[in-house]
């Protein structure tokens, strides 16, 4: 966390856009500030769901939680942060935005010491859900906060300190959470934000310009659309994270969930569009730029989520690494994003930002594609460079496509843009790992059918090996000749099997490669905007 600081302050200093004086006033050091400790609540915020994750066999472990039930202790998160994230700029209104923030950062950091003192799994889900609506705030709160605050020519370098809240907290989590792990106890997953936290909460404090609650806006409130966007989410995002475990539409559970969420979300768009004063204003995604630029924003979400969630997984079913290992090999995905997201502004500066999109979307693309011939021996040394190429994509794209999604947006509008924008990269995520999912079932089975065809009693080449196989056990104490043989048709079996996953989980990269094509198609489409970085327009 402590390397945090210093590309904050790389950002507004050497590597932003200087606007001329004539053209854009001086920004206040207290908007640098409340920006600042808004996106790193962002940050936090994103981080607890790949730290979690990371360490999630140790908390089961801890609080006697099986495997299947355990995997609420991120699902209840995950639902109660994309139910808040669109909620959050009415809701900003009607409490004020100093109010409204700084509550839930206090909360989010009360509630990270109440999950490290979780007795049993319920407690955990709990606490995990309510700290979920809480940091669920932060995350569209900053991005807000950039683009009402700060002028056009700035905004790309507020967008590049959010950035490391979308792109770089997700790939450095495994890399934190595993070294925490396996070191300190799980524990210290939730304790790491305490300290960041209080400096966040210090900067809301002192930044954030003081005013009146607007609690008349609760009686105008669009409580049609709330309601029906909560229960509609909430019932896809559980979907989305329960469904290969349950057999998807085998399960009844599933089948219901699935017809609640398709009815509650139906309701809420047609609310939307026929309301005075709707939630969200769904006719932002009409306008070229916005509209584009969430269904890019979309896939980045599936890749982005989707890699932090394959990778990990491959290395500890595959290769056998531990949480700090995987973490380590995550790192050269992570630590390049320091470096380079500071530059993005400079960058937007000099050059058209839908070309820093389409090379950063290009470049993902490839290191997804870097992957697709996978191999028994490939671990640490091999994923290296496509790591290295996943970060530079990773840090060319968010950054210049929120500038160009956002151009335009006014600041009526902000919330809407805000809650929209952050809601879909989230709920790409639960997709994508969904997707994923099930595409490693399906494709594992389809490999094991297709491996063991050739790998036939009829093979003279499989008699060959289960004979040598026989004999290795033999001679390491398996009296029993028949014992000796059944251990040697296990032993191919689980070889053909891990084999198999093999080839999956290079499809599975094919997947997120595809992805990340068609997003590069949708950032073709946008169009320059007519204010961006650098032409000191407000």
């Amino acid at each position: 966390m402590t390397a945090l600081q210093p590309t904050l302050n790389a950002a507004f200093s050497a590597g932003i856009p200087q606007a001329k004086s004539d053209t854009a006033p001086a920004i206040p050091v207290k908007t640098w500030i409340a920006i600042i400790g808004a996106t790193l609540g962002a940050f936090m915020a994103v981080l607890n769901i790949q730290i979690v994750n990371a360490s999630l066999a140790d908390i089961q472990g801890a609080i006697g939680a099986g495997i299947d039930d355990g995997g609420w202790i991120s699902t209840s998160y995950l639902v109660a942060e994309i139910v808040v994230i669109p909620l959050s700029g009415w809701l900003a209104q009607v409490f004020s935005i100093r109010k409204y923030l700084l509550t839930n950062a206090v909360l989010f950091l009360l509630l990270s010491v109440a999950c490290a003192f979780a007795q049993d799994l319920p407690q955990m889900i709990v606490l995990r859900a309510v700290q979920g609506f809480t940091g669920g705030v932060l995350i569209p709160m900053a991005f807000t906060l950039i683009i009402t605050l700060l002028p056009k020519a700035k905004q790309p370098v507020g967008l590049a300190l959010f950035a490391l809240s979308a792109t770089f907290a997700p790939a450095i989590g495994p890399t934190i959470g595993g070294y925490l792990t396996e070191n300190w106890g799980w524990e210290y997953i939730f304790y790491v934000n305490l300290v960041p936290g209080a400096v966040m909460v210090g900067m809301l404090y002192y930044a954030l310009e003081a005013k009146p609650m607007n609690l008349s806006l609760l009686r105008e409130g669009d409580w049609a659309g709330i309601v029906t966007m909560a229960i509609g989410l909430s019932a896809l995002q559980t979907v989305l994270e329960e469904g290969n475990k349950d057999d998807w539409f085998g399960s009844p559970f599933i089948v219901k969930l699935s017809v609640i969420a398709a009815v509650a979300l139906t309701a809420f768009i047609a609310i939307e569009l026929t309301t005075k004063k709707p939630l969200l204003n769904l006719r932002l995604l009409a306008r070229r730029n916005f509209g584009f630029g969430v269904l890019a924003n979309f896939l980045l979400g599936i890749a982005l989520y989707g890699s932090v969630f394959i990778l990990p997984v491959y290395l500890s079913r595959i290769q056998g690494y531990n949480a700090e290992q995987i973490g380590m090999v995550l790192a050269w995905t992570g630590l390049p994003q320091l470096l380079l997201i500071p530059l993005v502004p400079r960058l937007m500066q000099r050059f058209d930002a839908r070309i820093i999109i389409g090379i950063g979307f290009a470049l993902f693309a490839a290191s997804n594609f870097m992957n697709i011939y996978m191999t028994n021996d490939y671990a640490t040394d091999q994923l290296f460079w496509p790591n290295i190429v996943r970060a530079l994509g990773q840090a060319l794209v968010l950054a210049p496509l929120s500038a160009v999604a956002t151009s335009g947006i006014e600041a009526e509008n902000a919330g809407s843009a805000s809650g929209l924008f952050n809601m879909t990269r989230n709920l790409g995520g639960a997709v994508g790992i969904a997707l994923l999912q099930t595409l490693l079932t399906k494709r594992e089975q389809y490999h094991s059918n297709v491996l063991m065809q050739s790998v036939s009693l009829l093979e003279q080449a499989t008699r060959t090996r289960i004979e040598m196989l026989t004999q290795y056990f033999v001679n390491h104490g398996i009296v029993d000749h028949a014992e000796a043989t059944h251990r040697a048709v296990v032993a191919i079996g689980r070889i053909v099997q891990k084999q198999a996953f093999i080839l999956a989980f290079s499809d599975t990269f094919y997947l997120l490669g595809a992805a990340l094509v068609v997003a590069l198609i949708a950032a073709l489409l946008l169009k320059k905007p007519n204010t961006l970085a650098g032409d000191g327009a407000h």
